[in-house]
């Protein structure tokens, strides 16, 4: 039985976990969890899962989730009562939990980077849902890794479908992910992408986009952050940026296909010129499960893929115009160094405002870019986790600032 250790555990990636887990009892059992400020349904989650140590990110809540835990019924009442933690180092300290074999790390944005580290310092295995650890920190991330022996294995659809095309290449054989250096005999990756809420408008009209519209995925139950970021495109420049730190491809040898039916979940091309692809449903339970019983393979009862009922798979290339967070993706990802942090937390900023309604759609881009073009002065190029930690903290900044200035009146169509 694997022991796990789920950081986020209210969100999107951390209930779908602990789904599993519940379907699989005898392969997995939870010993710690961490969470946000959700304190009924982490309740619920210590009530159905008894792990051993619970940490909460706002530290003035733990009092009440004590005293509402030692107020539930005898027969809800753990046995034993968890250890309670809180803040970030309450976080780190979870994260790094001794009788955990596995970290899932579902905390969203750079919030997560600490505690990652921090599971990564103690040697723990990381099932990596969290984007921002490698785009943000990568060059931090990868002499960590090669030095605790932690492996990362990749939770994301698009990052789960490479490694498991890349399973029997010599790419596996170390069963670690590349510290910077290119697989022998790969050639290039093609990340799917849905093409988000907006695939099918045009790009003249995404100055009418609203926050209801950008929050309705066509094809993905995602949280409003990434559904926002999937509408812009971002989430797949993202995930070039965190391919490009897990298996040594450069740039120029990743590429983004929007393919709608979100069944090809990605695609790797070998020196052979043999492509290989891993199709299924869209749904996050199976890379999940993946990473949770790598090396093995669950037998499950879930519904199986009938290429017969999709009737066709499409694809075409995405439209510059229409996704310019695309090309700010991948120019932060070239320019290397701390411009992935400053553009990684300019997106995160920006996409916040969007969501309050303080900024329009279109104002994400615009802000992202007018950040990442005045970090190109202060560029570290072989940062430390101080230099990433304060680039996030100034863009951050430097995108509400930037914001204060805009008009607040509907911005012009990106074609006009």
């Amino acid at each position: 039985m694997k022991a796990i250790t789920v950081l986020g555990s209210t969100g999107s990636i951390g209930t779908q976990t602990l789904a599993i887990v519940e379907e699989f009892p005898e392969r997995f059992r939870v010993v710690a969890l961490t969470a946000g400020n959700n304190l009924d349904l982490l309740i619920e989650q210590i009530r159905r899962h008894r792990p051993e140590v619970v940490a909460l990110a706002d530290g003035e809540r733990l009092e009440e989730l004590r005293q509402r835990l030692e107020a539930l019924e005898p027969s809800a009442r753990p046995a034993r009562q968890p250890e309670l933690l809180a803040g970030s180092d309450g976080l780190c300290a979870a994260a790094a939990w001794p009788s955990a074999d596995l970290v899932v790390t579902g905390i969203v944005g750079c919030a997560g980077l600490l505690p990652t580290l921090a599971a990564i310092g103690a040697g723990k295995d990381l099932a990596l849902a969290n984007k921002e650890t490698l785009i943000a920190a990568g060059p931090v991330v990868l002499p960590a890794l090669e030095a605790s022996g932690s492996r990362l294995l990749p939770a994301d659809s698009e990052h789960s479908a490479i490694f498991q095309c890349l399973q029997g290449t010599p790419w596996a054989e170390s069963a670690r992910l590349s510290t910077g250096v290119p697989t022998p005999g790969l050639r290039r990756l093609q990340l799917t992408a849905s093409g988000g809420a907006f695939r099918d408008w045009a790009a003249a009209d995404l100055h009418k986009a609203t926050v209801a519209d950008a929050t309705s995925h066509p094809n993905w139950s995602m949280g409003r952050k990434i559904t926002v970021d999937s509408a812009t495109l971002m989430n797949k420049g993202l995930e070039v940026i965190e391919a490009h730190y897990l298996f040594g491809l450069d740039y120029d040898h990743i590429e983004i296909v929007i393919h709608p039916q979100s069944i090809i979940h990605s695609m790797v091309e070998l020196d052979d010129s043999s492509v290989l692809a891993q199709l299924g449903w869209p749904d996050m339970k199976l890379p999940i499960l993946y990473c949770l019983s790598w090396p093995e393979r669950q037998a499950t009862p879930w519904r199986r893929l009938d290429l017969t009922e999709v009737g066709q798979l499409t694809f075409r290339a995405p439209d510059r115009a229409k996704y310019p967070c695309m090309e700010l993706a991948y120019a932060a990802g070239r320019a290397g160094g701390t411009m992935p942090a400053a553009m990684n937390a300019a997106n995160e900023q920006a996409v916040a405002l969007f969501l309050e309604e303080r900024i329009h759609f279109l104002d994400i881009p615009r802000l992202i870019e007018r950040v990442c073009d005045r970090h190109r002065v202060d560029l570290t190029t072989s940062p430390s986790l101080a230099d990433v930690l304060a680039v996030d903290a100034w863009a951050r900044e430097a995108v509400r600032e930037a914001a204060a200035t805009l008009s607040t009146s509907t911005p012009t169509p990106l074609l006009a």
